[in-house]
C-alpha cells in the first residue's frame, strides 16, 4: 500500500477532520481514507440512491400530470416568447 502525506492543512479543518472521525468511531487517518474512498470509488450504493430519486421523480411526474401542467418544453417555449416580446416588442411569430 501507499503513503499519502497531506501538508499545509487548515486548522479548521484539520479540527472538523477530528470530530467527524470521532462521530464515525475512527481514528483521523481512517476518516481521511474512508473520505478519499466515497469521494473517488463511491460508496457502492449510488446505483440504487439513483434508482430511488428516479422513481421519486416518476411519481412526481405522475402527480403533476394529473394536473394538467403543462410540460418543460411548453414552458420554456412560453419564457422565451415573453423574452423576444419585451426585448423586439413583438411576438416570434410576427
Amino acid at each position: 500500500m501507499a503513503t499519502l502525506t497531506v501538508r499545509n492543512l487548515n486548522d479548521d479543518l484539520v479540527r472538523r477532520l477530528r470530530i467527524r472521525a470521532a462521530e464515525h468511531g475512527r481514528s483521523a487517518e481512517a476518516e481521511h481514507r474512508e473520505i478519499l474512498r466515497i469521494v473517488l470509488v463511491g460508496n457502492g450504493d449510488r446505483g440504487a440512491e439513483r434508482q430511488i430519486t428516479a422513481d421519486r421523480l416518476a411519481a412526481f411526474r405522475q402527480r403533476l400530470a394529473a394536473r394538467g401542467s403543462p410540460s418543460v418544453a411548453e414552458l420554456l417555449q412560453e419564457s422565451r416568447t415573453d423574452r423576444t416580446t419585451v426585448l423586439t416588442g413583438r411576438r416570434e411569430s410576427d
